[in-house]
């Protein structure tokens, strides 16, 4: 039995989608200079200094089941880099992060300082769900573009996003984020080791991980820090399962009352199932926009099922 134990303690090794682990790699220079030179898709030797500043959750997170550890990095040029692990969505993902964008950006400048002061920040989000359905892409670049014709107003706001769910079985790129992101979402020391090989940096990422798993007070903060995600994401799992069920029931009301209003019978069985999936995109948080594009209709269509 005690060899069974010993054996386990050996084989235990963090999963970087918890994201006390995450964090925890963050805070290796040589880690964080590789991670952050994929994000500016540069070589990571012409990153001469990162810079974590202190505004991920300290030492007593552990247990704080709402809280969502975000690590903040500075470049020597004054760049500035959040980025967050999240393994389930919820409502208003979206403006959470550009919320905290936007603040990382204003944040800069003091009283009296020049608006010529502000250097770029981006945003990263790392995510286990999928945030685009429609689209194969696993890795999004967001920039601050001119509708009509797609150019770039500035570079001085960028929104990254990594769809983890999305990474293809075989590597069709050479890009290092996508590495990177296989690293990420490795599931066993096996996956790592695979990982590890593929540059210096992620090489030290895994050592940095199996130092991290060894170390008997990180493993408790990491198992306990796991338990609370996986209690909160289960309550918020329950609540949209609730949700969504009144929801249908609103939606098909909706419908067979749009159906009569408009005097058509043709249709209404497909309108009644388009309210109910309408109804449903809301009770899970998501925006009247976001619902018109995973439901292919007008947003004037969304409001009015919702009306």
């Amino acid at each position: 039995m005690i060899q069974t134990t010993k054996k386990t303690n050996q084989d235990f090794i963090m999963l970087p989608k918890v994201d006390v682990c995450f964090a925890g790699l963050m805070e290796n220079p040589m880690v964080r200079k590789g991670f952050c030179a994929a994000i500016l898709r540069v070589s990571p030797e012409t990153v001469e200094k990162t810079e974590l500043l202190p505004t991920h959750l300290q030492r007593s997170y552990a247990d704080d089941k709402l809280g969502i550890l975000d690590v903040r990095v500075r470049m020597l040029d004054g760049t500035q880099i959040n980025m967050g692990m999240q393994v389930k969505g919820y409502g208003f993902w979206d403006e959470r992060a550009l919320f905290y964008l936007c603040k990382m950006f204003s944040d800069q400048l003091k009283s009296g300082e020049y608006y010529e002061n502000l250097k770029k920040c981006i945003h990263v989000s790392i995510l286990d769900f999928i945030r685009f359905p429609k689209d194969k892409e696993c890795y999004h670049r967001i920039g601050f573009c001119k509708r009509k014709t797609g150019k770039l107003y500035s570079d001085k706001l960028e929104i990254q996003i990594l769809e983890l769910k999305k990474l293809p079985k075989e590597i069709q790129t050479g890009e290092e984020i996508v590495n990177w992101m296989r690293f990420f979402n490795g599931k066993n020391k096996e996956e790592f080791e695979q990982m590890a090989k593929k540059s210096e940096y992620l090489g030290e990422a895994y050592e940095a991980l199996q130092k991290l798993s060894a170390d008997d007070l990180k493993r408790l903060e990491y198992e306990a820090r796991e338990k609370a995600l996986k209690d909160h994401n289960s309550f918020l799992s329950s609540a949209q399962r609730i949700g969504e069920k009144r929801g249908e029931k609103r939606g098909e009301r909706r419908g067979r009352e749009i159906g009569e209003k408009h005097g058509r019978k043709i249709g209404e069985e497909h309108g009644i199932e388009l309210a109910k999936q309408v109804f449903r995109l809301q009770a899970q948080g998501k925006t009247e926009q976001n619902i018109a594009s995973e439901c292919d209709i007008p947003i004037e269509k969304v409001r009015k099922i919702l009306a």
